[in-house]
């Protein structure tokens, strides 16, 4: 049976680079689309002490579901066109957790086959080990990129909603903003989210697992 501090070491690894790799890839977004404030503010690195919010990231290793980390600034004045672009900019982190879950997956399968091949039994802690840190990487980033998909102000969905809503529409949405991180804390707290997430969760990690 796992201890706490080994499965706080197993989680790590995974919930540091789920986290920062998801801001990278907004930042990178944004950059691409015109709008250069995340290069200078020296967002766009995966250094994890660049992005990591200390308290988004203590949640995350207590819930392992969700968290956060230090938010990516955009000038929307440098976007031709902010209501779209902004949209792709939000959609880019929860793609990025979802691609990193897809590569954890990967590696997690390559070195199941090389135990099994090389029968490397003298080597198996190792390897056991490293497979337990990419199972975790695989629901760290599916949780990551999941939550955020949640339609709600101000988590990516929605930014996502608001780019394909109507103008009238979007801007009743954008007005709950503030209200947003108090919907979400409440669902989670009251644990409504994991009548969908968890079922959407199992499958996917069954599935790549």
């Amino acid at each position: 049976m796992e201890t706490i501090t080994q499965k706080l070491i197993i989680y790590a690894v995974p919930i540091l680079f789920g986290l920062t790799f998801h801001e990278y890839a907004h930042g990178l977004m944004a950059d691409r689309l015109g709008d250069p404030t995340p290069r200078e503010m020296g967002r766009l690195t995966l250094n994890p002490l660049v992005h990591l919010d200390l308290v988004g990231t203590l949640v995350f290793f207590i819930t392992q579901a969700f968290g956060w980390a230090k938010p990516i600034s955009i000038n929307t004045d440098n976007l031709k066109s902010p209501r779209r672009y902004m949209m792709w900019i939000a959609l880019a982190g929860p793609l990025a957790n979802f691609l990193l879950a897809l590569l954890c997956a990967l590696f997690y399968h390559l070195l199941n086959f090389m135990v099994i091949s090389s029968n490397a039994f003298n080597y198996s802690w190792l390897f056991v080990s490293f497979q337990q840190m990419l199972t975790a990487g695989v629901v760290v980033n599916i949780s990551l990129g999941l939550i955020n998909l949640i339609p709600i102000p101000p988590l990516d969905g929605g930014r996502i909603l608001a780019g394909i809503l109507p103008e009238r529409a979007s801007i009743y949405l954008e007005k709950i903003d503030s209200y947003g991180a108090i919907i979400l804390i409440i669902l989670v707290l009251s644990n409504s989210l994991n009548f969908v997430l968890i079922p959407v969760l199992t499958t996917f990690t069954g599935f790549l697992l």
